[in-house]
């Protein structure tokens, strides 16, 4: 095969080559997708694994990382698939999904509380201030609603968690992850006196985290990413407040690795690893 014929199948749009390999994109990020090998991340022609922790560029390395085959068995794949025309890239969405916040449904709030507390061991005075603020529902299948809260402390998101034997984590529809976030206690007034209102902000991949590691830094702000992430928006406009900012995110390769590129980025943060595999485990491990 020719360098031009190669060259041509690198450049087949990674989204129709995450489609076809049965992926599925996810509801509230058009860059995230969820695959057979981990959650992946594209931006244009480049893709990152954060599960796994690596990365490439082009179909061939993505098809690549999908089969685990080599060089010569992905170009051949590619050209089975796409031997004619290439399809076109899909166009860029003009316009955000609306935020779609699943509806409060009280009647299955017990339930959400008694999970938070009995199965998290998270402190029932935490659980019940949340829910008395409002930034902790329950929905109508009760998922424990967690809201991210933006500007003017208006919710731009939701991290939603189930309740029932089968763990599940998602977000609601058209959450904006780097418009706002979900803190413990809250963090609005970190941008007018931070000195004065915590030690340090923490940063957690998950509302639970939060509310566990506020537990074990009670003098601290939790504030969770929703996922390891390297560098939400909001970040600089925090470490501009002068609190000192630590990366708390999971003790696995994943959460290594975010911090890794976190600290990277913005030198100030500095890595604070639970002693588990995330701040819940240690939580629980200690109750």
């Amino acid at each position: 095969m020719g360098r031009a014929r190669t060259d041509r199948l690198r450049a087949v749009p990674l989204p129709t080559v995450l489609r076809l390999c049965g992926a599925q994109s996810d509801r509230s990020d058009p860059h995230k997708w969820h695959t057979a090998r981990g959650v992946l991340s594209i931006n244009g022609a480049k893709f990152m694994n954060w599960t796994r922790g690596a990365g490439g560029g082009g179909a061939i390395d993505l098809v690549m990382h999908l089969h685990g085959g080599g060089f010569k068995q992905a170009l051949q794949w590619l050209e089975n698939h796409f031997g004619g025309p290439l399809p076109p890239p899909s166009p860029p969405s003009q316009r955000r999904p609306d935020l779609r916040l699943p509806p409060r449904q009280p009647c299955h709030l017990q339930r959400v509380r008694n999970y938070l507390i009995v199965q998290r061991a998270l402190p029932a005075s935490s659980i019940d201030r949340l829910i008395r603020s409002g930034r902790l529902y329950a929905d109508d299948r009760a998922n424990a609603v967690f809201l991210l809260l933006g500007k003017k402390n208006q919710p731009v998101g939701a991290e939603m968690r189930g309740t029932g034997p089968v763990p599940w984590r998602g977000m609601a529809p058209g959450s904006k992850k780097d418009s706002g976030f979900f803190s413990v206690p809250s963090a609005l007034a970190l941008f007018s006196a931070p000195a004065a209102v915590a030690a340090g902000i923490i940063l957690c991949e998950s509302a639970t985290d939060a509310i566990s590691c506020l537990v074990l830094y009670p003098d601290h702000i939790c504030i969770s990413t929703a996922g390891a992430r390297p560098d939400p928006l909001w970040l600089v406009d925090l470490i501009a407040t002068g609190a000192p900012v630590f990366s708390g995110f999971d003790a696995d390769a994943t959460g290594d690795a975010t911090a890794e590129q976190m600290i990277a980025r913005h030198p100030s943060v500095q890595r604070l690893r639970p002693t588990r595999k995330d701040w819940n485990d240690t939580l629980r491990l200690m109750v």
